[in-house]
């Protein structure tokens, strides 16, 4: 028996990344897992390797149920329907964890100064609002329940300056999800819900890999003297930290925003 026999997670943005690492640390931890991503096939965009045909079903090599449900977190109509069809098909909701969100838009426009409008609204949406709209959903579950764990996903870019206004929004909404996760847990406290964040700093993830070549020399040239431990994140090293917040280890913690960054919080921007 896991330590989460018996628990049904949901994880959002699971269909790749650091997503389907969370999804498969719970699994392996002994719970039912709901994959949740606009496309649950997303792997194939960065060629990441599965062990299985989906996510699903690698969930589902350790032993527990699995099922993928395709919705998008920023419609509030299409939230609720999802948790709808958890509670139907489970009967509750024990772990959320809300990882979907990043930076959607092209960086060179997310100047603070610059940013257009619609580039703003989109990722405060797939980031922040995101976000809200799970825990609202999240809550109104767990309360009759008698309690639940919510994990939000935040960034170093929440929480750290820098010198050339870059991703701005990004950086904003991150900053509101650490926040929103310290209200959400002083209202939620006296419900048994404990709620927290983890705040990742580089992390080695399929899409950086492929897209910003976070793995080559160079990158590692500039980025890993920026980190105590100088080197970059894996996948694996975020999911430790969601198996804390996850599992009884965390009762008595909550409203907390956890740097998951090597210590990168350490260095100046």
């Amino acid at each position: 028996m896991g330590k989460l026999s018996g628990k049904l997670a949901l994880v959002t943005g699971a269909g790749r990344g650091l997503g389907r690492a969370y999804a498969l640390r719970l699994a392996a931890l002994g719970a039912d897992v709901v994959v949740n991503d606009l496309h649950l096939d997303s792997a194939q965009e960065f060629d990441e390797e599965l062990t299985a045909p989906t996510v699903m079903a690698e969930c589902e090599l350790h032993g527990v149920r699995s099922i993928g449900i395709e919705a998008d977190v920023t419609i509030r109509n299409e939230v609720d329907s999802m948790f709808a069809a958890i509670v139907e098909a489970f009967g509750r909701v024990d772990i959320l964890v809300n990882n979907a969100g990043g930076v959607l838009r092209p960086v060179e426009r997310g100047y603070a100064a610059e940013v257009p409008e619609d580039d703003w609204r989109c990722i405060m949406d797939v980031n922040l609002t995101a976000t809200v709209f799970c825990c609202q959903a999240a809550a109104a579950t767990m309360k009759p329940q008698g309690g639940g764990k919510i994990i939000n996903v935040g960034s170093q870019a929440g929480s750290r300056g820098n010198l050339l206004g870059q991703n701005a929004h990004y950086c904003v909404a991150k900053a509101g999800i650490a926040q929103y996760t310290r209200v959400l847990a002083g209202e939620l406290g006296p419900h048994n819900i404990n709620v927290n964040c983890i705040a990742p700093g580089i992390v080695l993830t399929s899409r950086a890999i492929k897209q910003f070549h976070r793995d080559s020399p160079e990158s590692q040239a500039i980025y890993n003297p920026q980190i105590a431990l100088r080197r970059m994140g894996t996948t694996e090293d975020c999911a430790k930290v969601i198996e804390f917040l996850a599992t009884d280890l965390s009762d008595y913690v909550t409203g907390q925003v956890i740097s998951v960054c090597g210590g990168m919080v350490l260095s100046p921007s």
